[in-house]
Parts: C-alpha cells; sequence; structure tokens
C-alpha cells in the first residue's frame, strides 16, 4: 500500500491483531480496495472512518454449556462479532464448526459489512457462531447445545438490533432450534432469524440463494465482459455444501458443464460433466463422501487432494469450499489452462497473492464480497416477508435476487470504472460498499 494512513492502520492492527491472520487479510484486501478512493475525500481520515470501520462496535464471547446424550457436560465457546450497524441492524450468519474462533468471526462480520451495504438493503454487517461440531451429534445433542448457546445470544439480538441467519454447520433444522428458544425466553414471535422453516416464516430460494446469486453475477460479467454466457463453458466447483450443490445445479441449467467438485477428502473430475442429481443424492440425502460419486461412475477421476482441484482445465472456476483454498500456485494453472472468470462463492477463497495474479492477467475476478452476497440478500427478502406477514412465490424471491445481483455487479462495475480500470472489481465492490457505509457514518457523527 502506498498510502500512509491506511499503512499505520495497518501496521497498528498487525501489532494488536497479528495472531488474527484471516482478519488482517481481510482487511488488507479492503484497504488495497480503497486505497485510490481516498485521494479524493480528506473527510474520511479526518473523522477516523476507517479506524472505526476496522474495529468491531462489540465482540460478544460466552461459554456454552450443554449436556450429551451420555450425562456428560461438554462446554464450547460462542461468539457474535456486530461489526457495523451504520446503515442498519447487525445481519450475518451462524457458523457450528471446530475451525471456528475470534479472528474468522472478525474476518466475516468485516466482510458481511461490505457485502451487505452492497446488495443495496439497509443492513449492517456482524457473524457469530461456535466451535461447537453437529456432525456425529445426535438430533437431541444439537437440540440441547442450541437451547443453551441462544440462552446467551438471545440478550444481543432482536428484528430492529441483529438478525442472525445460517452458515456453515447450521441448517435449518439448528435454526429451528435457536428459533424455538428464542420464542419462549422473550415471547415473541418476530423475523429475529433468517433461514427459517417455511412453516413458520422462512423463505422460498432461502437454501438455493448464495449459489445461484453466484451465477446471476458470473452471468452479468460473462456478458459484459465477453458477450457470452454459461452454454457450452466447463466449470470447476469446489465443494460438495449448500453453496456448492445449488451452484452446480444453475450452472448446468444455464447450459454450462460442471467437470469437478469435491469435499474434504478429495474431488472427482470428468471431462464430458458431471451428474450433478447423482452429487446431490450422495451429499444432500446420504450425507455421503464425494468418492462415492464412483460406485455409479467408475471411469470418473479421483484425487484425494482437494485443493488440487483447480490444476483441472476449465473455462469458469467458481471457488465454493472455504477461506484460502484457492493459492497462487492454483491461480497460475487456472490462467495457464485458458480459465476465463473466476468467481467466488466461498468467502475469501482465494489467498491475496492468487487475486493478485488474476488481476494481473486482467481476467473477470468477481470477489466474495459480491459474487456470493445472494444469501444476505434473500435473507433481507425474508425479513421484508416477516414483517409483512406474507409469503413470496419462488419466482418473485428468484426475480428479486436476480435483480440484486444484476444491481450488485453493476455498482461494483460502475465504481470501478470511477477508479480507472473496469476489470477491477476488487476495486469496485470495495468502493461502492465502502462509499455507502462512510457516507452513513460521517452523517451520524462520532
Amino acid at each position: 500500500m502506498n498510502n500512509q494512513y491506511l499503512n499505520k492502520i495497518y501496521q497498528e492492527l498487525e501489532l494488536k491483531n497479528g495472531h488474527e491472520v484471516e482478519f488482517l487479510q481481510a482487511v488488507k484486501e479492503f484497504f488495497y480496495g480503497i486505497e485510490k478512493y481516498l485521494l479524493k475525500n480528506n473527510e474520511i481520515e479526518k473523522q477516523g472512518i476507517i479506524e472505526r470501520l476496522v474495529a468491531p462496535n462489540r465482540i460478544i464471547t460466552f461459554q456454552v454449556p450443554w449436556v450429551d446424550d451420555f450425562g456428560k457436560v461438554c462446554v464450547n465457546t460462542g461468539y457474535r462479532v456486530q461489526f457495523n450497524n451504520a446503515i442498519g441492524p447487525y445481519k450475518g450468519g451462524l457458523r457450528f464448526h471446530p475451525s471456528v474462533n475470534q479472528s474468522i468471526m472478525k474476518f466475516l462480520g468485516f466482510e458481511q459489512t461490505f457485502k451487505n451495504s452492497l446488495t443495496g438493503l439497509a443492513l449492517g454487517g456482524a457473524k457469530g457462531g461456535s466451535d461447537f461440531d453437529p456432525k456425529n451429534k445426535s438430533d437431541q445433542e444439537i437440540y440441547r447445545f442450541c437451547q443453551s448457546f441462544m440462552m446467551e445470544l438471545y440478550r444481543h439480538i432482536g428484528h430492529n438490533v441483529d438478525i442472525p441467519a445460517g452458515d456453515i454447520g447450521v441448517t435449518a433444522k439448528e435454526i429451528g432450534y435457536l428459533y424455538g428458544t428464542y420464542k419462549k425466553i422473550t415471547n415473541e414471535v418476530t423475523g429475529v432469524l433468517t433461514g427459517k422453516g417455511l412453516s413458520y416464516g422462512g423463505s422460498l430460494v432461502r437454501k438455493e440463494a448464495t449459489g445461484y446469486g453466484l451465477c446471476y453475477f458470473t452471468l452479468e460479467g460473462l456478458k459484459y465482459y465477453f458477450n457470452e454466457d454459461f452454454n457450452g463453458k466447463k466449470v470447476i466447483v469446489s465443494g460438495s455444501g449448500n453453496v456448492a450443490i445449488y451452484t452446480a445445479l444453475k450452472v448446468v441449467e444455464l447450459g454450462g458443464i460442471v467437470v469437478a467438485m469435491s469435499d474434504s477428502n478429495g474431488y472427482i473430475y470428468e471431462p464430458k460433466g458431471l451428474d450433478i442429481n447423482h452429487i446431490v443424492e450422495i451429499k444432500e440425502n446420504n450425507k455421503g463422501r464425494i468418492k462415492e460419486y464412483l460406485n455409479k461412475y467408475p471411469k470418473t477421476i479421483f484425487n484425494d487432494s482437494c485443493f488440487d482441484i483447480w490444476q483441472n482445465p476449465c473455462d469458469i472456476a467458481l471457488p465454493c469450499a472455504t477461506q484460502n483454498e484457492l493459492d497462487l500456485k492454483s491461480a497460475q494453472a487456472l490462467i495457464k489452462n485458458g480459465c476465463i472468470a473466476v468467481c467466488e462463492g466461498a468467502n475469501m477463497p482465494s489467498t491475496i497473492e492468487a487475486v493478485n495474479y488474476f488481476l494481473e492477467n486482467k481476467i473477470f475476478y468477481g470477489p466474495a464480497k459480491a459474487a456470493n452476497a445472494g444469501g444476505v440478500a434473500t435473507s433481507g427478502i425474508e425479513m421484508m416477508q416477516n414483517s409483512m406477514r406474507q409469503s413470496f412465490s419462488f419466482d418473485q424471491v428468484d426475480n428479486m435476487l436476480k435483480d440484486i445481483m444484476k444491481e450488485i455487479f453493476n455498482n461494483s462495475l460502475n465504481a470501478a470504472k470511477e477508479m480507472g480500470n473496469e476489470l477491477d472489481l476488487v476495486v469496485g465492490a470495495n468502493v461502492a460498499a465502502f462509499k455507502k457505509i462512510s457516507e452513513a457514518m460521517l452523517a451520524q457523527g462520532v
């Protein structure tokens, strides 16, 4: 970074938070994105906007004791990082996974702030969760954990304060347990959580939203930069969770060919195209491993290193697994093999070195804060339905999602053009999101 103001803030953050590598990575990417914009607005430095923006408004850390099926008391740690509410109430998912720690919660909450701003909805940014692992737990164990978790969290949330949603490890089942506990404690029926079941205020398209939204964003870029679409394009989709599954299904619906998918145990590759419906059967219905695909299609290539998925040829890469899954070596392989577009379905799946390589090689790169905003966009639509006490049809919600993703692409593109490089959507997305948040912060005072 050439900006002394940003360098000084980053060095101070690094000194105080040196162990929080994910958070620091997200801040560095953001600083790169707004560096040029700061030259045009002296008030931002004078009013300490950046210093205030990189510090969460509030970090809530709490103990979550629960009893397993054998009567043993277990203890996990719960988090809620309420990052910024300049443009609206805090909004962001809850993640239940052994990898959860304060750094990951801060990075996700920080990114969520800008993602929510880009949607055009009046929502601030937050994230939360626990190092609890729902895998191999009985429904009763999950229920008891969720009860204990909400016994503390309920004090800090509300439909006009903070509206959590699901994330990794938090499905409709966990949301139901959390919502039921919140309702008992508060004696209120509100839209305080999104991702709810359809029978009690949930929205159609919610589980498909992030994957569908990623494809809608990617489609806009393909049209603008190449005057093309998904038709006949070979696509790699990493992961095989909720985001990856619905990304793959939408790619096929739009005429693309999904040639590779993965899970933590490896990846499968078939240059003629994978049977996505069979992958849905394995992963969603049977909770199996991606390698089981070979039972039906034994000639499919399997590799036990999920990170090597990017070594295969493709036209479009859609990383949908986890943070930092795509490094410089992978980026080089993608470009060498003719990839023209990389759009992110996971949060920060590309390392900084990989992102820089994409930008240097002038491909269409869609950063996560723009490309995977479909989930929160549909959560906002669910909140709207809850407030109105009515439900929209699948097509209504899907069309709203398309419009929001198109608007996100156009706003990011226009900001990138203003900054002098229409291909740099990292700058475009960050500037478009930051401009709205900083104007709100300036207007509201310290």
